[in-house]
């Protein structure tokens, strides 16, 4: 690999369908983006866009305002970061289908997550989504209208006829909607590339692809975010998409969210090994044919999972893996320059701990869901599993019955209460830090999903304890 990046664009992605930050926190970190070698954000607003009209009820509670969709586009512009908005436009569309007022669009009935392509209200519901953020968005270079994981295509009703017929086929049933949706980007916006995720793509014969016109529309993302990517058949993909007649392509890694879909802690080693892969695609595939690379960055597998790795933990990982890609490849010298970036003494890129939280904006979340995350499950169920005079003295039995030898109460509530009250404490201390940078809902969330089932246990313990010392009174 040769010692400096192959991509002429580094954009780093920002799922907003979870636990979206303050523009406040954004202004923060854009600086450390840049810095980093990231010159370009893909943002995927889903619902934090601020729709208006008939679309104003796909806005989550706290969507951004217009002016801070602004303020975001000039935080970027003034760190030297391009903007590319995201619009999902096939699949993943729940945010729009969950709602009764767009249920009649979905292509089969019972699930929110595929558009319906053979009616024309859905490509009029999409041409209006895309209008409003292009508004928004003037003078961009590209737009991504998404296209991923279309799943159940062809499962609808009306799709089922379409395909009794015999010059119809899943293959062009998906490249239709696609190229509609492009067309439209195109004719109003002729200095606009779409972009389209390409796992829709990948299947289709090249006679296809190349008779179906789609190369002169789109330019698709090949994306992949394991760890030991196969090199040889990313290559083969890229050479299949420039004989199909797509004159451009991009790729996509992840620095984040692509390993667990409750993953509350990033692999940092798992990251890097899967850039490193797509360094190698990048110095063996046509050159001329690549854009650039995002690092996504995902916060929720779909509209409806649990919140993964939130942003500021992720930050390290990203900081690896952008510097990697600025240096081809990761060494002891590029291991101190992430360092100095992050304010860390020793960033470990194979285990979870670090001896040092870092100074980047958000290392405060980082060390304290790091604390949370080892230690708050661990050492709770070291007290109520392991230690022997609660297994043995205020089992679930004893409990029940409120039952309890007056001489352990000595030995099970000072250490119960300390436990409480230290987790506590941590608890609230994080509560605080995710508060200067997430909504309330985000904060609510990953507390109750991370942090609240555990202390329960121990509150619960407590409760139990004086109750049984209540009734021996």
């Amino acid at each position: 690999m040769s010692g400096s990046s192959p991509f002429r664009m580094q954009l780093v992605h920002l799922d907003l369908k979870g636990a979206p930050p303050k523009v406040s926190y954004l202004a923060e970190i854009f600086p450390l983006f840049h810095a980093l070698g990231a010159n370009g954000i893909l943002i995927e607003y889903e619902d934090m866009f601020p729709y208006e009209g008939p679309l104003q009820l796909l806005r989550a509670r706290h969507a951004y305002s217009p002016s801070e969709i602004k303020e975001i586009l000039h935080q970027a512009k003034l760190h030297e970061l391009e903007i590319i908005p995201l619009v999902q436009t096939f699949g993943h569309m729940e945010f729009v289908l969950k709602h009764e007022q767009f249920s009649h669009l979905r292509e089969v009935e019972l699930f929110p997550n595929a558009l319906n392509p053979h009616k024309e209200e859905s490509l009029a519901l999409v041409d209006t989504m895309i209008k409003q953020v292009m508004e928004l968005h003037r003078g961009i270079r590209w737009f991504h209208i998404g296209c991923d994981e279309v799943y159940y295509l062809g499962e609808g009703e009306m799709s089922k006829q379409w395909l009794q017929q015999e010059q119809n086929n899943m293959v062009k049933l998906c490249l239709t909607q696609m190229k509609a949706v492009a067309s439209h980007v195109l004719i109003h916006h002729p200095n606009v590339k779409p972009i389209v995720w390409d796992d829709m793509l990948r299947g289709i014969s090249e006679e296809y692809l190349t008779e179906s016109g789609i190369a002169q529309l789109v330019e698709p993302m090949i994306w992949d975010y394991i760890e030991d990517m196969d090199v040889h058949g990313k290559v083969l993909l890229m050479d299949k998409y420039r004989k199909c007649g797509f004159p451009k392509l991009w790729v996509a890694s992840a620095f984040k969210g692509a390993t667990g879909v409750n993953q509350s802690l990033t692999i940092i080693g798992h990251h890097l090994k899967n850039n490193i892969q797509w360094l190698k695609v990048a110095d063996s595939g046509p050159a001329e044919m690549l854009q650039g690379i995002v690092l996504t960055g995902w916060q929720r597998y779909d509209h409806f999972s649990v919140l993964c790795e939130l942003l500021p933990v992720g930050i390290p990982s990203l900081a690896v893996c952008l510097q990697a890609l600025k240096h081809g490849g990761y060494t002891d010298n590029v291991k101190k320059i992430v360092e100095k970036y992050l304010g860390m003494s020793n960033l470990e890129i194979n285990n979870f701990m670090s001896e040092s939280s870092g100074t980047f904006p958000g290392s405060d979340v980082f060390s304290l869901v790091t604390q949370v995350s080892f230690h708050l499950r661990h050492s709770v169920d070291e007290l109520l599993e392991r230690n022997r005079y609660v297994t043995g003295w205020f089992s679930s039995y004893h409990r029940k019955r409120k039952m309890i030898h007056p001489v352990m109460i000595q030995y099970i509530q000072p250490d119960a209460i300390s436990l409480l009250t230290r987790w506590n404490a941590v608890i609230q201390e994080l509560q605080a830090a995710l508060e200067r940078i997430f909504y309330p809902d985000a904060v609510e969330e990953w507390l109750e999903e991370n942090t609240y089932p555990t202390i329960q246990k121990l509150q619960q313990l407590l409760q139990d304890l004086d109750a049984a010392i209540a009734a021996q009174s």
